[in-house]
């Protein structure tokens, strides 16, 4: 009975210690993570994502390190501007572990080792610029400080991705500089921008007056122009009426009677001259031979007759 009970328990040891070193010896590595593992104390191999076997009591998971993308809050540092301005700065920096060998065996807390090099570097590259400089080339203070970082993680096994300023505060007193400094600003933009538009109102009246007095020369020269044609062409039509005129009447003379038609129009005008004058003057000029009525009706046929004669 005895050595039935020490068998079983003997089989039962034996099957913990089974349980126990295959617990041991199976180890299942997440994804995005490394696992180190030692052999007595050293660096044997690097554990990759998925079912791994190792040797239980010999070889010893050391580290774990996450592969994936990591922010990390850098803390807020007073810097000095290269105008001796005082400067508050944080910002987040962002890195990823790419040997996880080197990054166990590199440093002894890559983590504090980024973050101080982050900070040291941040100073000395705010050191170099202005205040206003400062504000303006965020990317440049960025690239910078990543670039610094980079070169010296490379032996902690550390690729340093991106580095983003999240603040960047003055002292209060710089603030209040800065505010009046916009505030006269604007101030001048806005007392440019109105002599500006005084300036454009006024060009604009001048060009309106001189484009409105060229437009009334223009109409004038053009009313003058079209005024001396209506002339020209009235003293035209005047000249044929009167040739028609003169035509007819050398006509007319040449048919029968024609001559004492002309000689009784005359007169008839003749006297209708002399009765107008009467009515409308206080003065009357008479001719000395105003009874000879047939004289002067003569001599006014005598240059009808040349008129005739000229016509035709």
């Amino acid at each position: 009975m005895y050595s039935i009970s020490g068998t079983l328990l003997s089989a039962i040891i034996l099957i913990l210690i089974a349980i126990i070193f295959t617990v041991k010896a199976v180890k299942v590595v997440p994804q995005q993570t490394a696992w180190i593992i030692e052999r007595l104390g050293k660096f044997h191999r690097v554990l990759n994502p998925g079912l791994n076997f190792i040797i239980p009591f010999i070889d010893r998971v050391a580290y774990r390190h996450s592969l994936k993308e990591i922010p990390l809050d850098t803390p807020s540092q007073v810097c000095i501007t290269r105008d001796n301005t005082q400067l508050s700065v944080d910002g987040v920096l962002f890195f990823q572990v790419t040997d996880p060998m080197r990054a166990s065996y590199g440093t002894s807390n890559y983590v504090i080792a980024i973050t101080q090099l982050a900070q040291t570097t941040l100073r000395s590259v705010i050191g170099r610029m202005e205040l206003d400089k400062t504000f303006e080339e965020r990317d440049v203070i960025n690239s910078n400080v990543v670039a610094a970082i980079d070169e010296a993680a490379l032996n902690w096994g550390v690729k340093v991705l991106r580095y983003e300023i999240k603040d960047l505060t003055p002292p209060q007193v710089i603030l209040q500089a800065m505010q009046q400094q916009i505030t006269a600003e604007r101030e001048k933009r806005a007392v440019i921008a109105a002599s500006e538009g005084r300036k454009q109102e006024q060009i604009n009246l001048a060009t309106g007056e001189k484009e409105a007095a060229i437009a009334k020369s223009e109409g004038e020269k053009q009313a003058e122009i079209n005024k001396a044609q209506g002339q020209a062409a009235a003293t035209v039509a005047l000249a044929e009426a009167t040739a028609l005129a003169i035509h007819k009447i050398a006509e007319a003379t040449g048919e029968p009677g024609g001559m004492t038609a002309v000689n009784l129009q005359v007169a008839e005008k003749y006297v209708e001259a002399f009765s107008n004058l009467a009515r409308e003057g206080n003065t009357l000029i008479v001719p000395s031979n105003l009874s000879d009525v047939a004289g002067l009706v003569s001599s006014a046929m005598t240059i009808v007759r040349g008129s005739t004669i000229a016509a035709k």
